[in-house]
């Protein structure tokens, strides 16, 4: 209060002194360690007192009450007063009284030194009831404020404990999510698995058994595409089949016996007896005497019985209906009796070529023909042999014309004939006797040349026929598959055929046909090289004129 004793304060500066007073009055005063803003408090009667006394005017104990009524919160005036409000009452009090005695005149200094130590006693009486009150309510308040930071503590650690109980279960959420995932991958996967297994099932088992397993694979394909039906009920179709094919292995192991029908083959389909042993299936018909082995024809949804041999069918029916009994081993499964029953004829093998066969037969035919011909004919050419030529040469040096005509007659052929014309010329010039053998030559060579140049053109004819049927074939087949389309292989056998079969018979035309001609045209250069020989041969061995001419004298004088 050094500021307050040191200050002189005169009576018309006391509105200007409330100011600066309720200016300090908006500090913050800390009771109890809680900071409020600590007003002149709720009862108005001091000012008035004071001016009663004569410290302050009728106008300035008015403006200390409108401050005190300003600084007083209106919850103050509305609600009990507790220990922080009668602090606050206490001290307005107090600065009340504080600026009463600073208001005061000078003459009465004693009075207001009593009155303001009995107030500042009564304040201070009343400051320690406060203090001993808020004293008694601090420690309980204490407790009662860790109590709740206790709480709080444990909320926050239960707030802690729960929200990582909740990272924990999203974490394991998460898990079981990727888990249920995959477990619905894998199902989706063995799902698929079945499914491909129920398509290839009916491919691996036995034609004989496709009707008796038929409505089981049917029901496992249709839940693999049905989209009504939960996982658990396709999976249970699906594995019905699975369980249905591991018991026809565990039958098969022994072999089974089961009823169905089969074409016979008579083409009628027929109800009988099946007997499947490994891969061998044996059907014995109950409406004729038809048995034997069942295997899958091309063109036929319905297993088919192979007649077997007469001495094998009271075999195969005592095997479908006894179960028992000696039966030959097929070790190629079937395979032999498929071949020989595809196997065709030759006649049938030539009708499938179709009419393009018939010129290529016609050139293997004719070509047969001629070389057999002229290979006899050109066999049937007899040569001359030196011995022949000497006898000749010979003759014709003693003169004896008519013994060499006869040897040259006895050679005959076209080799004797060109002797002949040159024993009749013997008496000429040998230049022109060379003339007259050399056309003898080249009048025998056409005729011995005669049709051999048609084996070169049935050699050459023959594979164009063929590639002339295999295009003609390709025509007929691409035909069918516009027609039919590309899944019948029936409808496409015969243009194949057609193709395959015409070029297979053009080069077995062609190829004999050359190397028939090479044969005959080597014998026919044989005959005529052995004729040139001949001929040089009889003209270098010849007389000379000179001789020739004695040679008749001699004759003319015997």
């Amino acid at each position: 209060m050094n500021w307050a004793r040191s200050a002189v304060v005169k009576r018309g500066s006391v509105p200007g002194l409330m100011a600066q007073v309720a200016n300090l009055l908006q500090c913050r005063l800390s009771v109890s360690g809680v900071v409020k803003a600590v007003p002149l408090g709720r009862d108005h009667r001091a000012p008035d007192a004071f001016a009663h006394a004569g410290w302050l005017g009728a106008g300035e104990a008015l403006g200390v009450r409108q401050l005190a009524g300003a600084l007083t919160p209106q919850t103050d005036r509305q609600s009990a007063p507790r220990p922080a409000v009668r602090l606050r009452y206490v001290l307005s009090t107090v600065l009340v009284m504080l600026l009463g005695s600073l208001a005061a005149p000078a003459s009465g200094p004693e009075m207001v030194a009593v009155t303001a130590q009995a107030d500042l006693q009564a304040a201070l009486n009343e400051l320690n009831e406060v203090r001993q009150q808020v004293e008694a309510e601090r420690l309980p308040l204490t407790r009662r404020l860790r109590e709740l930071e206790e709480q709080v503590l444990t909320k926050r650690r239960e707030l802690e404990r729960a929200q990582r109980f909740h990272e924990n279960q999203l974490v394991e959420l998460n898990a079981l999510k990727a888990e249920v995932k995959r477990r619905h991958d894998e199902v989706k996967f063995i799902s698929a698995l079945l499914a491909e297994y129920a398509r290839a099932f009916e491919a691996r088992i036995h034609v004989s058994e496709v009707a008796r397993f038929k409505g089981i694979v049917d029901a496992a394909q249709q839940a693999a595409d049905s989209r009504e039906l939960s996982e658990a009920e396709r999976l249970a179709q699906q594995g019905a089949l699975l369980a249905q094919s591991l018991a026809r292995l565990e039958d098969a192991l022994g072999g089974v016996r089961f009823a169905g029908r089969a074409l016979a083959p008579s083409g009628r389909l027929e109800r009988g007896q099946f007997a499947l042993i490994g891969p061998v299936a044996l059907f014995a018909s109950d409406e004729s005497p038809a048995a034997g082995v069942v295997e899958l024809q091309l063109g036929s949804a319905e297993p088919t019985v192979l007649a077997v041999p007469t001495e094998f069918v009271a075999t195969v029916r005592e095997l479908t209906r006894a179960g028992a009994a000696e039966f030959p081993f097929d070790a190629t499964l079937g395979n032999a009796l498929k071949i020989s029953a595809a196997r065709d004829d030759l006649w049938t093998h030539i009708k499938k070529g179709g009419p393009v066969m018939v010129p290529i037969l016609l050139l293997g035919l004719a070509a047969l023909t001629i070389f057999v011909t002229r290979w006899i004919a050109l066999s049937h050419i007899r040569v001359a042999t030196p011995t022949d030529l000497q006898v000749i040469l010979s003759a014709l040096r003693r003169g004896d014309r008519s013994k060499a005509v006869a040897v040259a007659s006895g050679i005959g052929g076209p080799v004797g004939d060109m002797l002949h014309a040159g024993i009749d010329h013997c008496h000429e010039q040998k230049e022109y006797i060379e003339e007259v053998m050399y056309e003898k030559m080249l009048a025998t060579r056409p005729k011995l040349e005669r049709l051999v140049p048609f084996l070169a053109l049935s050699a050459a004819a023959a594979p164009l026929l063929g590639l002339l049927g295999t295009v003609t074939g390709m025509i007929n087949t691409f035909n069918m598959i516009t027609i039919f389309g590309a899944g019948d292989p029936k409808t496409l056998a015969g243009g194949i055929s057609e193709a395959l079969i015409t070029t297979e018979f053009g080069l077995i035309v062609a190829i004999p046909s050359l190397l028939l001609h090479a044969v005959l045209t080597r014998r026919v250069k044989s005959v005529l090289a052995n004729m040139e020989q001949t001929a040089v041969a009889f003209i270098n061995g010849l007389p000379s004129n000179g001789e020739t001419t004695q040679v008749l004298a001699t004759k003319r004088e015997v």
